[in-house]
């Protein structure tokens, strides 16, 4: 197969500006496909919007307000940065926390297509607070931690329906922008809904670890093991368990015995650690966090980036990707940014009902076959987790 490549990125901006600008305009025409073939515009009004999160997570409303202007100010833009009711989106990971007395650890496969990922590592004050994760959405994080040792990551529940709620990376924003420790994180998990079924871990710098099964619309459940991957308890299947080997993997997590600072390693490896990328579905980066020391690792099977709030280096690394391995090439000079044009006319209703069923394509299957034919992007399938 021909190699897919990502290159992650790392930025440092204290509070949104020119940086936060270019990845707008970078990423935003796909993103702008995506959320008018979903159906963004037939949903809240941008007042209804803005009053959800002034209600629900209020700390973040100067914020959101600052990233609209800079946006452009648009009805559209200031309803796709809310998120609030927003289109839906699907995607498969496995996460794990893990804590002796002594070390502490949080580990993540976040697995997907690499045609959708942002592959931006971003640090910021937005609040006041150190924080730096994985952005999604542009502006939410699928994974971060904060300058109080706070971490925490998310993973698609398996279910796709959807309730009145936030966009999960919106959340986990919010949750280390005004979060320090498990306890305070579960507590706001409780109380801001989520519109999807999502799963939650969290780890933080005194040991504690924790994993939360959110519900559509709201409602948390604490599960007894800080782990997780693409399915929740209870009598409703995940739609795609099977394609995503969500059961066996969360077997192999409960049943590690390891200790913390082993844990990455596992993730690095089958079953955890998928390869099936051009079905959509391999694993772009595992990130391990520390909360004692405020650090991230980036890992990929030959290639480690490591990153502290304290000392956060900007850079760049490319990654290579095919059926089998993840491979890094030498960064430098005017490396290649994603090709957003070739995402946004990839037919996401297509790859979504089959990704759905299990039945996965090389992702060139999702793209139009001819030029010119006129036929358009219809509906989508957007993915964090």
């Amino acid at each position: 197969m021909t190699a897919m490549t990502l290159t992650f990125d790392a930025v440092n901006e204290a509070l949104p500006g020119p940086k936060w600008r270019a990845r707008w305009d970078r990423s935003w025409p796909a993103y702008e496909v995506w959320f008018v073939a979903r159906g963004g515009d037939g949903g809240p009004s941008r007042a209804e919007c803005r009053a959800a999160l002034k209600h629900h997570m209020p700390e973040l409303l100067p914020v959101y307000d600052r990233l609209v202007l800079i946006a452009g100010g648009s009805d559209r833009a200031a309803r796709f940065l809310a998120t609030w009711n927003p289109p839906r989106y699907l995607g498969g990971c496995s996460l794990a926390a893990l804590s002796d007395g002594v070390e502490t650890r949080l580990v993540r496969n976040y697995d997907l297509s690499p045609d959708l990922n942002e592959g931006l590592l971003l640090r910021s004050e937005w609040t006041g607070r150190p924080v730096m994760g994985m952005v999604e959405f542009i502006w939410g994080l699928s994974d971060g931690i904060n300058a109080a040792g706070l971490c925490v990551a998310l993973a698609y529940g398996g279910r796709s329906q959807t309730g009145s709620g936030f966009g999960i990376t919106t959340i986990l924003r919010y949750v280390l922008e005004t979060c320090e420790t498990v306890g305070q994180a579960l507590a706001v998990l409780a109380r801001v809904p989520s519109h999807m079924a999502y799963n939650v871990v969290l780890a933080d710098a005194g040991g504690r670890t924790a994993s939360v099964e959110l519900s559509p619309g709201g409602g948390a459940k604490v599960m007894p093991c800080a782990i997780a991957t693409n399915h929740q308890h209870g009598t409703q299947p995940a739609d795609r368990a099977a394609f995503t080997r969500s059961h066996q993997r969360h077997e192999h997590l409960a049943g590690l015995s390891i200790r913390p600072s082993e844990i990455l390693d596992d993730f690095l490896l089958p079953p955890l650690r998928q390869d099936r990328y051009a079905e959509g579905f391999g694993t772009l980066f595992t990130a391990e966090y520390d909360p004692g020391a405020g650090r991230l690792c980036l890992a990929w099977p030959e290639e480690r980036w490591t990153q502290t709030l304290s000392d956060f280096r900007e850079g760049r690394r490319e990654i290579r990707y095919d059926t089998a391995t993840a491979v890094a090439v030498t960064p430098g000079g005017t490396s290649p940014a994603v090709d957003w044009a070739h995402a946004a006319r990839i037919d996401w209703n297509r790859l979504a009902q089959d990704y759905a069923r299990g039945a996965g394509r090389p992702i060139q299957h999702y793209l139009p076959q001819l030029a010119g034919s006129g036929r358009c992007v219809r509906d989508a399938g957007r993915a964090a987790g």
